[in-house]
């Protein structure tokens, strides 16, 4: 167990310090600042991961949602998404780790207008999940969200 917190610290530290012009992880949340508004930023990932062969589950539009009953919220869109090869080895060694994955992308705009773009760092899902022995996929997985979401907002 000391060895996957090691690891997971680890990842999380790695992941952190190649998040530039974002915040490291708070509770496992990697923060990009966008340079887009809400939509073209979740387009711009959305491509991104298109052309990588990584399949898009759906995409669900909190504010849209939130108009449709009476109630206002400032732009919020989700994307779920997933790759099988890298989450099934995942959830064979740990089945709960299903209520995270497909990963999942939020755009939002905070109370200041800025755009946001985060999601859930692998390394907290081992974590929270007690993964183990999954290093090299937790890799994969971190370094392919940081350069893909790098991607969607860059400028």
């Amino acid at each position: 167990m000391q060895i996957v917190r090691l690891c997971s610290l680890l990842l999380l530290l790695v992941t952190g310090l190649a998040q530039a012009g974002g915040e490291a992880p708070v509770d496992g949340l990697v923060r990009l600042k966008s340079p887009y508004d809400v939509k073209t930023t979740l387009d711009r990932l959305q491509a991104a991961l298109e052309k990588k062969g990584i399949t898009i589950v759906t995409r669900w539009d909190h504010a849209a949602r939130a108009r449709a009953v009476g109630m206002e919220l400032r732009p919020t869109e989700l994307l779920i998404f997933g790759n099988p090869r890298l989450g099934s080895p995942l959830m064979a060694r740990r089945q709960t780790v299903g209520i995270d994955l497909p990963m999942k992308a939020l755009a939002w705009q905070d109370a200041n207008g800025q755009v946001w773009l985060g999601y859930n760092d692998p390394a907290y899902l081992a974590e929270r999940h007690a993964i183990g022995g999954q290093a090299e996929i937790l890799q994969k997985m971190s370094a392919a969200l940081s350069k893909l979401s790098h991607l969607a907002v860059a400028p």
